[in-house]
């Protein structure tokens, strides 16, 4: 069992997650999903993604510090990560693309695990 401090750190969950096989970075631009990596761009509309986990944190100190990390798979294999604020700070582009996965049911496919 892993150690619950250890879960609560961003940097140990994306470390674990890219460990697993989430190497990609992804944004989102124009309601699609797009790779980060120059060498090999690449584009997802919600239907050709699954969200496989994601994680929330709270910052101690300060609400402002509170995100979202979401480890996703796309139709092609493709395995990454995209974070974001949530609340008042979120990424409205990629909270929304996110939640046309879910719509569509394609969420929380734990496999991974």
């Amino acid at each position: 069992m892993q150690d619950k401090e250890e879960e609560r750190s961003l940097i140990n969950v994306e470390n674990r997650l890219n460990k697993e096989g989430f190497t990609a970075d992804f944004r989102v631009t124009d309601g699609r999903l797009h790779t980060i990596s120059e060498e090999s761009a690449k584009s997802y509309a919600p239907d050709e993604v699954t969200i496989v986990d994601f994680y929330r944190f709270e910052g101690e100190s300060n609400p402002d510090d509170m995100s979202i990390l979401y480890a996703l798979e796309t139709a092609d294999g493709v395995r990454g990560t995209i974070s974001s604020a949530y609340g008042t700070y979120g990424d409205s582009d990629a909270l929304e693309f996110l939640k046309q996965v879910e719509d569509l049911g394609k969420n929380l496919d734990k496999s991974h695990k």
